[in-house]
Formats: structure tokens, sequence, C-alpha cells
């Protein structure tokens, strides 16, 4: 049987996170697979680095949801992560840091468009097109 935690632990996990994350925490969308642990330098090609806002997220329920930047279309699409990519590729991980220089993860997982950690609409990104995110979501382990 698999470990499993209370909702309760879960949420206090995930709070940690934004706690970690602080107050310049980025979403950062890269090509491949996720490194061998967040502590591992990322080889893949860095597509979009994402702004969250200065309170990255809130967790409830052993899920912590992200917040996104202030942005001018915030009002009609639920205040959305939003950045231009800065490559072209595909997506197939995301890193949340504590800077857009990526130096220090605090998570990392997979990008699909379902069945992911991080589920997007489409994972093919084109340099210079913005990439809005309007709903992330990370469920805490041992559910």
């Amino acid at each position: 049987m698999a470990l499993q935690y209370s909702t309760t632990h879960r949420t206090n996990a995930m709070s940690d996170l934004v706690t970690a994350l602080g107050t310049t925490g980025y979403l950062l969308l890269y090509t491949g697979s996720p490194p061998a642990n967040a502590g591992t330098a990322d080889g893949g090609t860095l597509l979009a680095s994402l702004p969250l806002n200065a309170t990255p997220g809130s967790a409830a329920s052993g899920v912590l949801t992200l917040n996104g930047t202030a942005t001018a279309t915030a009002a009609s699409s639920g205040n959305p992560i939003t950045a231009a990519a800065s490559a072209t590729g595909t997506a197939g991980h995301f890193r949340l840091c504590t800077s857009s220089a990526g130096t220090t993860c605090i998570v990392q997982g997979t990008v699909g468009t379902s069945g992911a950690d991080l589920n997007l609409s489409s994972v093919s990104l084109s340099s210079g097109v913005t990439v809005n995110i309007t709903g992330a979501t990370i469920t805490a382990f041992g559910a």
C-alpha cells in the first residue's frame, strides 16, 4: 500500500511550497523530461518564464492553486499567468522556481494536454507568442 497523508498534512505541504517560492516565484516551461530531481540543473530548452503573483498561490484540501500576474486581461480571464514564449518547442516539463533564472527550483513535474502534472491547452509553444495559463494547480502527494 502506498503512503497516504491527511488532508491537513498535504495542505500544509502546499502552503510550505508557497512560502518557499516567496514573492518572486516563476513558472518555467521547458522541453523534454524533468531532470532527476528538483535540485539538478535543467537540461531542457527554456520555452517560457511566467511570473507568479507576489502571493504565488493558495493551498486548500491538499491542492495548491497558483496565482498569475495582474494583467490587462485579468478581469475577463481570471488573473492568468501570462508571458511571451522565449523559444519555440514542445513543453515537456515545468519547474516552479524562486526567480526567472531557475537556479532555485522548488518543485518540478510533467507538462501535457491531459493526465500530466500541469495540463495546457497546447504544449506547442512559439517564440514571441503569449502563453496564458488560466488555471494551474498542483495536488500534494499521498492522497
